[in-house]
Formats: structure tokens, C-alpha cells, sequence
């Protein structure tokens, strides 16, 4: 993979110098042109554009900004300010800004944010989109830290032939991962089968895992292969077992132990091989404590634990989730939209998506039944229920408890929630927060 271009549109100063190096050892490749030579930036591959601005004047950089946005509006702008105000900073975010650094400027800060907007692909054009996967999962995505460490480990436990459980909140991919685990180990030529646990009730129980033979029921005209069958050789994945039924979780042991089923109706105990996957929403150890799960089918499924992140503990993979389902849907729909808008961008990104992945998917299939040309900007964006309503509220407080306790200095709030500034600039305007806080001093004499 060819490594990514940041341009770096500068005035000439030992800042900038030092960024470029610091760019270049982190094996970017770095285009530089200055203020006045931007049509060499526009017309470039760059993933992110880094703007460096000495002068006073807020109508320069704004202008500088301006011609940026509207030419690459998909690709983050980061605005080094080495002489700052508010009025620039203000200024700044109504040009779309993705992070603004204000004077003295931190260059590790600086590159931490710059590997973070790099990893999660905001560049929606230079991505490979593929739709086939040979072995038969479904793409991982997301370079983050818990996205690299989830692989890894997902690679070793597939090579083992120990159960596993899987955790997570819903909507974060437990059924990619158990796909993950079996197409990467040495049962991926033999089947995978999925059952949902909290579909099937006890009276169907034994005739859906165990199968039946002819006769066995009113009906039963044939005999028929159960799930736990179907999987002979191969994966039988078990989602929501949390949700199992007392009686279900007693059979599920007794095949774990005994290696064997028997079929309704049948007499012969008939030997099965099969790794047993398993995945919940549910706090397991709570549920024995209450006597709702067996303790003793956890130990044998709880072998291998693998917990997965939630998206909002992951957001620097967002862009290339993003990007990743706006391939899938241009597939499928014959569209070409090329991705978002970066304000589009920040404005995901900031959102807490409390479905996850999956409520990540279904929105940017919702933006597909119409879909926009050539980016997918803001207005377009369906966030309006009341998750999005809760997650502002729960920002709002958040922010304002921030600023209380760093006495309104804004870079300390951002630092302790671990904002960028440009997001606090940002929450202060939507909020109108600032604008209430001055006429409240205002009021009070201060």
C-alpha cells in the first residue's frame, strides 16, 4: 500500500519545517506549497491538508479555507494558528476545520491526530473496495488499536479447537467475528451454521438441534437432520445465549460433554464433531448469580473470551466503516457516490451510535434509497431520533462540567475530555453554550 500524502500548505517558518520532518519519519509523504500555489494542492492525492497560518488577518486564512473546502470538501483541514483568536477559531469551524491547534502548538498532538484521521481512510477515493471475500467472511474493518489487537487474537483462537464466547453490545459484529474465527481455521472447508437461541422455543427445541425421525411426531413424514448435524465437522455458531431457556441450556451441555445427539424419535446416540461458538449482550456472571444461566456451561463455553469494542471506543474507524458500506451499497444499487463531505464526517464521528455497527450500516442504506451526488453532506445525514437527542444532551452536560472545573479555559476542557479543541469550538456553537455564559457574567457583574 502506497503511503499517504498530507499537504502541508505553508508560509515558510522552522514550525512548518519541523512538521515536515516529523511527517516525513512517520512515512508520509509530504507535498508542500505555499498560501498563494494552492491549485497544486487541489489537484493532488492528499488525504489530509494541513494549514499553517502566521498572518493576523482572519479574512486571509478564511480565504485560504474557503478554496480548500469547496474543491476537496471530502478531505479534513487542520489549521496550525501561530497567532490565534477567537474570532479565527470561530471562523475556522464555520469553514468546516477538522481540528484547529492554537499557539504554543504541540507537534506530537499534531501527529497524533494526523495518524488518527489517516488510519480511518477519511479519503473515500483511494480505497480499494472489495465485495468477495474467498474464504467466505465478511471484512473486519477499522485500523484502530482495539481493531489490530481483536485480529490478532481472533487469528490465534481460530487456529484452536477450544469453544469460545464472544461479548459485546448489540449491533458490534459478534457474528463476523465467530464468521472470522471459522473461515480462518482448520474447519473452514467443513459448515458453519448459526443458530439463534432466543428464536426457538423448548417445544421445538430438540427437533431443531437434534433433528427427528420419521414417525416421531404428527407430521414427521421423513427424518430429518438438526442443526448441531448440519455442522458435523464445521462450526456451530450459538448467538444470544443469554437468552437459552434453562431446559436448552441443559441440552447444550450434555452434547459439550458427551461429543453426541440423539435424534426425536431416534434410539442411537449418534457421534458429532463440532466447535461450539458462542455469543450475548448479557452480563453471563450476573445471570448465574441470579440462577438464570448454568455456571457450569459458562466454564465450557468460556474458554476462549473474546470482548469486542463498541463503536464509540473505536471512532477513528468510522470513516473507513463509512467508506466500506458506501461501497457496498454503490455496489448493489449500480449508484457512484463518492463518499461524505468532511462536515458530514465530523459530524458521524462526534455520534455515539448506540446500534453500532449495525445502526452505522443501516443508515448509510437509508441515505441510498435516495442517494445524493457527489458526497453525502450533512443535511442528508438521518440522525434525528432520540439516541442522537440523548447523546447531545450527554455532551452538553459533559462539556459544561469541563469548562466549570477548568474555569472556561477551552484547551484544558479539551484535553480532560479528550477533545479536540475544534470539537469544543464546535459543541460551544451548537449549544450556543458561550453565547449564554457572557450574558450570564454579563448579569452577574462579572
Amino acid at each position: 500500500m502506497a503511503n499517504a500524502t498530507v499537504a502541508l500548505v505553508e508560509e515558510g517558518s522552522h514550525l512548518e519545517d519541523a512538521l515536515r520532518k516529523h511527517l516525513e519519519s512517520a512515512g508520509f509523504d509530504v507535498l508542500l506549497a505555499s498560501h498563494d500555489a494552492l491549485d497544486r494542492v487541489l489537484l493532488s492525492p492528499a488525504r489530509l491538508f494541513i494549514v499553517a497560518n502566521r498572518s493576523p488577518d482572519t479574512a486571509y486564512a478564511v480565504s485560504v479555507l474557503q478554496r480548500l473546502h469547496r474543491a476537496r470538501s471530502v478531505v479534513p483541514v487542520f489549521l496550525l494558528a501561530r497567532v490565534s483568536s477567537e474570532q479565527l477559531a470561530v471562523a475556522a469551524l464555520k469553514q468546516g476545520v477538522a481540528d484547529y491547534f492554537a499557539p504554543p502548538i504541540d507537534l506530537h498532538d499534531v501527529m497524533t491526530v494526523v495518524r488518527r484521521a489517516t488510519a480511518s481512510r477519511f479519503a473515500f477515493a483511494d480505497r480499494e473496495f472489495k465485495v468477495d471475500n474467498p474464504t467466505g467472511g465478511r471484512d473486519m474493518i477499522g485500523e484502530s488499536i482495539s481493531m489490530r489487537e481483536l485480529r490478532t487474537y481472533v487469528g490465534k483462537v481460530a487456529q484452536r479447537e477450544c469453544n469460545a464466547l464472544i461479548l459485546g453490545e448489540t449491533g458490534t459484529g459478534k457474528d463476523l467475528v465467530a464468521e472470522a474465527i471459522h473461515f480462518n481455521s482448520p474447519r473452514k472447508s467443513k459448515p458453519f451454521v448459526s443458530v439463534n437461541c432466543a428464536a426457538i422455543p423448548d417445544t421445538l427445541l430438540e427437533s431443531e438441534l437434534f433433528g427427528y425421525e420419521k414417525g416421531a411426531f404428527t407430521g414427521a413424514d421423513g427424518s430429518r437432520e438438526g442443526k448441531i448435524g448440519q455442522a458435523q465437522g464445521g462450526t456451530l455458531f450459538l448467538d444470544e445465549i443469554g437468552d437459552m431457556t434453562p431446559y436448552a441450556q441443559a441440552k447444550i451441555l450434555r452434547v459439550i460433554e458427551s461429543k453426541q445427539i440423539q435424534r426425536l424419535g431416534g434410539k442411537a446416540c449418534i457421534p458429532v464433531n463440532v466447535r461450539i461458538l458462542a455469543a450475548t449482550n448479557q452480563n453471563l456472571p450476573k445471570l448465574i448469580s441470579e440462577q438464570r444461566f448454568r455456571k457450569d456451561l459458562y466454564f465450557r463455553l468460556n474458554v476462549a473470551q473474546i470482548p469486542l469494542p463498541s463503536l464509540r471506543d473505536r471512532r477513528e474507524d468510522i470513516g473507513a466503516l463509512l467508506n466500506y458500506y458506501v461501497g457496498v451499497f454503490n455496489h448493489q444499487s449500480g449508484s457512484r457516490v463518492e463518499g461524505f463531505t468532511a462536515r458530514a464526517l465530523m459530524r458521524l464521528t462526534e455520534y455515539d451510535w448506540p446500534g453500532n455497527v449495525r445502526e452505522l450500516r443501516s443508515m448509510v442504506e437509508s441515505i441510498f434509497i435516495d442517494p445524493p451526488y457527489p458526497r453525502i453532506d450533512e443535511c442528508h445525514l438521518p440522525l434525528t431520533g432520540s439516541n442522537l437527542h440523548r447523546a447531545e444532551v450527554d455532551d452538553r452536560q459533559r462539556l459544561m462540567e469541563a469548562l466549570r472545573i477548568t474555569h472556561w479555559n477551552k484547551s484544558k476542557a479539551a484535553a480532560r475530555l479528550r477533545w479536540s479543541r475544534m470539537k469544543v469550538y464546535r459543541k460551544l456553537a451548537q449549544y450556543r453554550i458561550e453565547q449564554q455564559t457572557e450574558k450570564a457574567m454579563s448579569a452577574n457583574g462579572g
